[in-house]
């Protein structure tokens, strides 16, 4: 899976221009500079991008930061002031992409918007994302990912029946919504080497959650039902469940194709199940689903997870358990595959970061280095441009960068 070193990077000589902060925007063009574009990230000067003290801090900077931002470089500037807003509008008629995650409009009273920005430049592709959405009712409200879960309908789903609903433990809203945006991004390029021309990209947190809710809708359509919440299982797909072992481990359970429920049943010891006609398809076992759940479950509850999970496999039948952070840094398939990473950072220290996806055979992502410290690029990028040192000097003392 490795590149010659003298391979270009797919993305290598696009230039991203980054107006995100948090975690949408910026984990969008994380993965586009995995892949050797030159994301130029803009932050205010003296803060930064908020993410910098967000979650486990040490020595003073997030853990999170160093898998964030790696492959990009920073620029310290105000983007409330006149003078870095025309800077902006220097580095926007040299980009490839913008991507941005203000609230619909900001960027439009600054003189930063769409039709702003593609006057200077009409092969820019800009890229939105959003709560909501840069049109419709509720495009002015504002939206964090875990608004856009609920809305999405995937909050309601999580938890077990008759509880409150939990959120997943991650920003998966954020997470999926930079996903579409990357996909916006690469469909855009493509159009792009056709028409020679750029275009905008919606994307919004509700709608990028909502697209993952597989037959949620339909099924409401159809026939009024209103999907529930089920804790570990999957209504409709039977059996897939978490269960109970020996000692209160779980162990995670899929056996729900034909086939592989013939060999579950088999490990079991239940043979009537196995070859029960009314359970030989999915339709069927979900009718019992409760009664198939309780069988491996009083299998399961007899036998520690490590024979449950040697049996299963044997009989080459889908089921895991629960990892732990301690687990996948640990796990052999991890780092065989090459998805646990260590970099060195600023201080000398090593850290484990994940690897980067998706495997290309021939010309695969770059690790890179951590998050880069607050205005590390500031110079150069404006050098770039232009800005001559006494013009940098008079800009960084009124704040300006």
């Amino acid at each position: 899976m490795h590149a010659p070193e003298a391979r270009q990077l797919p993305l290598e000589g696009l230039k991203v221009l980054e107006l995100g902060q948090l975690i949408a925007g910026p984990f969008a063009t994380k993965l586009l500079g995995e892949f050797g574009a030159d994301v130029i990230k803009i932050e205010p000067p003296g803060t930064g991008d908020p993410l910098r003290k967000w979650r486990m801090i040490e020595e003073g900077t997030s853990l999170w930061w160093h898998v964030q931002t790696r492959n990009k470089r920073s620029v310290a500037l105000d983007l409330r002031s006149e003078e870095g807003q025309a800077l902006v509008r220097q580095l926007a008629a040299e980009a490839d992409v913008v991507v941005e995650n203000f609230r619909p409009g900001t960027l439009d009273n600054w003189g930063l918007g769409w039709e702003a920005l593609s006057a200077l430049n009409p092969r820019l592709i800009m890229v939105h994302i959003s709560g909501y959405g840069q049109t419709g009712p509720y495009r002015d409200k504002p939206g964090f990912g875990v608004i856009g879960e609920a809305m999405g309908g995937l909050r309601y789903l999580t938890g077990q029946p008759g509880e409150p609903s939990v959120r997943v433990g991650v920003s998966i809203g954020d997470s999926l919504s930079a996903l579409y945006a990357v996909i916006g991004t690469l469909l855009a390029l493509q159009e792009r080497n056709r028409s020679g021309l750029g275009q905008e990209i919606d994307v919004a947190l509700h709608e990028s959650v909502f697209a993952m809710m597989e037959s949620l809708l339909p099924e409401f359509d159809a026939s009024g039902q209103v999907r529930e919440p089920s804790g570990s299982a999957l209504p409709g797909i039977t059996p897939s469940n978490a269960y109970r072992c020996q000692g209160g481990d779980y162990v995670l359970i899929a056996g729900n194709g034909d086939s592989i429920f013939k060999r579950l049943m088999s490990v079991i010891g239940r043979e009537d199940l196995a070859n029960d006609p009314a359970l030989a398809h999915n339709d069927g076992r979900s009718q019992q689903a409760e009664m198939i759940d309780a069988a491996i479950q009083a299998w399961s509850e007899e036998r520690p997870r490590e024979a449950i999970l040697k049996a299963l496999d044997e009989a080459r039948v889908p089921a895991g358990y629960p990892y732990t952070a301690e687990d996948i840094a640990h796990d052999p398939h991890y780092l065989a595959r090459e998805m646990i990473q260590t970099f060195t950072r600023p201080n000398g220290k090593p850290l484990k970061v994940p690897g980067v996806l998706p495997k290309l055979s021939a010309t695969p992502g770059r690790l890179g280095d951590g998050g880069p410290t607050l205005g590390q690029h500031t110079d150069d990028v404006l050098d770039e441009l232009g800005i001559d040192h006494d013009t940098r000097a008079k800009l960084r003392q009124a704040g300006i960068i």
